[in-house]
């Protein structure tokens, strides 16, 4: 991070956000709400709000299935998710809540169901267990021993979302920018100024929400000595659409704890049509979306990493499957058929893929928790994880109250090591 030299005048700006992904624009509205008429400009690369994270991930509302009773994930998903559907409501955005119905087909998987219902009913969850008959009823077309219904799960289009989020920024007086690349940062002691590739910027304070180029960002305040964004690429297909009837609600199967990922799932998308996904395989490209895309820049950083190579190692089996499944489709497909045997080859149709970025340390740990690193004037979300996009607002609060409230960092960091 470079010096600045002190200025007499106050800087244009009282706030800088860096990223229209719904993290990004969900704490420029709420830096708005917070701060009335305080200035603030959000700067994107991209053209548009929701080009990568956001607008590519499977439109799921979460109801908080997976986390630690009591933990500062249960707790955003579920306010999240009452954030979310009132948003909806206030810009006229289409909802399905089709709820979720986790699938067994193993005994190993009904014991882990059970688990599943503990946590469930202890993050406060309205849920419903249901035998081979049972699930039979509510889903003709699945097949399992056991499942577990989590009425409280829908479905929307997250780019919508991004975009009623940013009609509220400049409603409320922010500024958005599009096609400006951040370049670099410094940091004097009254202002931050963001170089940027259409001239220099300057703010009171900066905040970025840069997702898949977060730890690029946050390396130009000299915050990512020790971790670095590693892409894995989540591909999807979607279903003929005679297929569009298949089911009534999303079907997942059990995951497994020691897999970072949820499985193959099926997932009624609004606009009528189904999608199967996503898998998990690692990318050459950070936002490079074909099965084989490369960029030379990204993959020399993550094969220059070290965490890399030591999550490669840890997880060898699991990462040569699901390599597997990506290059075969009929590997795919058997992993749609344990629950769903009725789906054939030619079901399976071509679909957007996402990219995760999943911040992985040094030392091979995958960063599971948020990862937030500040200096004086500026604060990174290093790692936003799963579900972000369900819980943006509350993060945004939490945001908020770091900046606002000149919080220490260390108390968030705290608060989400509960997870």
């Amino acid at each position: 991070m470079k010096a600045a030299r002190n200025h007499s005048a106050a800087p244009p700006y009282d706030y800088i956000v860096v990223g229209a992904g719904i993290v990004g624009l969900a704490t420029a509205r709420e830096l708005l709400r917070r701060k009335s008429g305080c200035s603030l400009l959000l700067l994107e690369k991209e053209k548009q709000p929701a080009m990568h994270q956001t607008g590519r991930n499977s439109g799921v509302v979460h109801a908080g299935v997976y986390y630690a009773p009591g933990s500062l994930k249960a707790r955003l998903c579920k306010a999240g998710a009452a954030a979310t559907l009132k948003l909806c409501e206030e810009h006229g955005i289409a909802v399905d809540n089709c709820g979720k119905l986790i699938v067994a087909t193993s005994e190993l998987e009904r014991g882990r169901l059970a688990e599943l219902e503990q946590r469930c009913r202890a993050n406060g969850l309205n849920v419903s267990r249901l035998d081979a008959q049972q699930l039979k009823v509510a889903e003709p077309r699945i097949d399992g021993i056991a499942g577990m219904l989590v009425p409280e799960t829908s479905i929307v289009d997250y780019t919508q979302v991004a975009l009623a989020l940013a009609k509220d920024v400049e409603r409320m007086g922010g500024s958005i920018r599009f096609g400006r690349t951040v370049l670099g940062i410094r940091e004097a002691a009254d202002r931050v100024t963001v170089e940027t590739s259409d001239g220099d910027v300057e703010a009171a304070r900066l905040v970025a929400c840069a997702g898949l180029m977060a730890d690029r960002i946050a390396a130009m305040s000299g915050l990512a000595d020790d971790f670095q964004i590693v892409p894995f690429r989540g591909e999807y297909y979607r279903l003929r659409e005679e297929k569009n009837d298949i089911v009534k609600h999303l079907i997942y199967p059990v995951p497994d704890p020691a897999l970072p990922f949820l499985g193959v799932h099926l997932t009624r998308m609004i606009g009528g049509y189904v999608t199967v996904g996503p898998n998990a395989v690692f990318s050459l490209a950070r936002e490079g979306y074909g099965k084989f895309a490369f960029r030379a820049r990204d993959a020399a950083q993550t094969l220059a990493f070290p965490g890399f190579w030591r999550v490669a190692r840890a997880n060898l089996r699991s990462g040569i499957d699901e390599m597997r499944s990506s290059l075969s489709k009929q590997r795919y497909l058997a992993l749609c058929r344990k629950y769903c045997p009725e789906l054939s080859i030619d079901d399976l149709q071509p679909h957007k893929s996402g990219i995760r970025a999943q911040a992985v340390m040094r030392d091979g740990t995958l960063v599971h928790d948020f990862l937030i690193r500040s200096t004086t004037r500026t604060l990174h979300v290093c790692n936003a994880p799963s579900p972000a996009a369900t819980s943006a607002m509350p993060i945004a609060a939490y945001i908020a109250d770091a900046v606002t409230e000149a919080r220490a960092t260390r108390q968030f960091m705290h608060a989400a090591a509960e997870t």
